[in-house]
């Protein structure tokens, strides 16, 4: 079985090639994957005959299974004689059929040879007068992400070849580029019909007649203004604050210093959650990356670490601990992803020959440290069987902290109210409840409501010396009935 490949060439028939022209004009059969070319047009009315696949395109709803069908196509054909298929521009260059008979030769099912044609990048490079060695990237239109895009290089999107698809390749670029960023849509490059147009990104799905030569042209960004969504915006604003003519503030934090406002940030975050607070999530998330970006840059500063390795480290961690998802590994339910996380940690770690404490100490959060403490005791069986013995033992403690403080001093009364909040903790866990959340949800309910007493003494004209403390707690318990309203 043997097919040759040849290439259409970019545009029209006076850059068609003479040797693909000659070997056109000699081959006894010819497939194409489409008529929509200028070229075939004037070799069908030299006598060139040729079979089309444009028909398979009406059976899809999407290209992937187009481009199978036509394959299977092919590979049957070239059991029978040898056959040729030609495709627009060269064959290696956004052709995804090519590239799926290369996957079928590679195991054995047939043999190419692929010839010449010209692609259409020379003339695109040519007709918007840009280097593509300042860097380029090459996409499918029709198949490609947001996440795909680089907004520092020259960006060209073949496969927009209607209203639909460029309305399409429009909204995913919207995501990432403000609407009226100046496109460049390029058809028939090189041709005698070449045609150019730089509109704003809305107008893309409007603007003029597109088909199977058109290219969108997307220039690279010059400030980061418009390029705020870009993840190399932000890790640059951070690299000039703590550059030589950054902020002093900036340049003079440590991994140290940061500590406190990662916390704060954290907590923050927890609130906007509790309140439901969509935007205020988005705000905070924001808030806690600086502080991660924050930390990453010290560390390259310091020559210890960088983002990349950050990444990296995360990254490998979560495949290497999914192994059922990234793996064949199977697991019943998310009990058994917990089980089997724990054990892969045990692996990675070796034999234990240090505390299972070590490294859940927390300088400050007691109530965190508390509660990783218990969680790695449990992890290895020390721990109640259920909630029950967690809830017995906090009347045991509750009872003893009653008795210190009737006959202890200081030191006892201390000692006993810290058991009383441990088993506090515990009982927690067993609910699934952070107690550091719990206590950040408790904080700010007191502050929140204590604001309005403060509001109603403000309103009196009076000071807080004017009220009993009976008058006072009849203002919280109207702060609690508006909440529940």
């Amino acid at each position: 079985m043997h097919i040759t490949i040849m290439g259409l060439g970019a545009s029209d028939y006076e850059q068609l090639p003479i040797g693909i022209y000659k070997k056109l004009k000699e081959a006894k059969k010819v497939f194409v994957r489409t008529m929509e070319h200028p070229v075939l047009r004037v070799l069908q009315d030299e006598g060139i005959q040729f079979e089309s696949f444009d028909h398979v395109y009406e059976k899809h709803d999407t290209f992937q299974p187009v481009y199978q069908e036509i394959v299977e196509h092919l590979l049957e054909a070239a059991q029978a004689e040898p056959i040729v298929y030609a495709v627009p521009g060269h064959p290696l260059v956004a052709e995804q059929t090519v590239q799926l008979l290369i996957e079928a030769e590679r195991e054995g099912k047939v043999q190419l040879a692929i010839e010449g044609g010209q692609s259409f990048l020379d003339p695109i490079f040519a007709a918007l007068k840009i280097d593509p060695i300042e860097g380029f990237q090459l996409l499918d239109g029709t198949n490609f992400s947001i996440h795909d895009v680089n907004m520092r290089s020259h960006v060209l999107i073949a496969q927009v070849y209607d209203q639909f698809s460029a309305s399409e390749v429009k909204l995913t670029l919207m995501e990432k580029y403000r609407d009226d960023y100046p496109i460049t849509v390029v058809t028939g490059a090189g041709s005698s019909n070449e045609l150019i147009k730089t509109i704003p990104l809305y107008e893309l799905d409007q603007a003029m007649e597109l088909n199977n030569l058109t290219t969108i042209y997307v220039p690279p960004v010059k400030s980061h203004l418009d390029a705020l969504k870009d993840w190399t915006t932000f890790r640059n604003i951070i690299a000039t604050l703590r550059g030589p003519n950054g902020c002093p503030w900036d340049r003079k934090q440590t991994h140290e210093s940061l500590k406190k406002y990662l916390i704060e940030e954290t907590h923050e975050f927890l609130a906007a959650v509790d309140e439901k607070d969509d935007f205020g999530m988005v705000e905070e998330l924001g808030d806690i990356l600086l502080q991660v970006f924050l930390h990453a840059q010290i560390g390259e500063d310091e020559g210890y670490f960088n983002l990349e390795e950050v990444l990296e480290n995360i990254s490998e961690k979560m495949i290497r601990r999914h192994p059922h998802v990234f793996g064949d590994l199977s697991v019943k339910d998310a009990d058994e992803v917990v089980l089997n996380w724990e054990e892969i940690k045990k692996q990675e770690k070796g034999e234990q020959k240090e505390s299972l404490l070590k490294g859940e100490y927390r300088p400050n959060s007691s109530l965190q440290t508390s509660y990783n403490y218990q969680k790695k005791a449990a992890a290895v069986g020390f721990d109640w069987p259920d909630a029950s013995g967690a809830l017995s033992k906090f009347n045991e403690e509750w009872k003893e902290f009653r008795e210190e403080l009737e006959k202890g001093n200081n030191e006892s009364i201390m000692d006993e109210f810290g058991d009383v909040l441990f088993t506090l903790v515990n009982i927690a866990r067993f609910y699934n409840i952070s107690p550091e959340e719990a206590m950040v949800h408790a904080n700010e309910k007191f502050a929140r409501r204590f604001r309005f007493v403060e509001e109603q003494v403000r309103k009196s004209g009076k000071t807080f010396r004017d009220f009993t403390l009976e008058q006072l707690d009849e203002f919280w318990n109207e702060a609690k009935h508006l909440e529940k309203e």
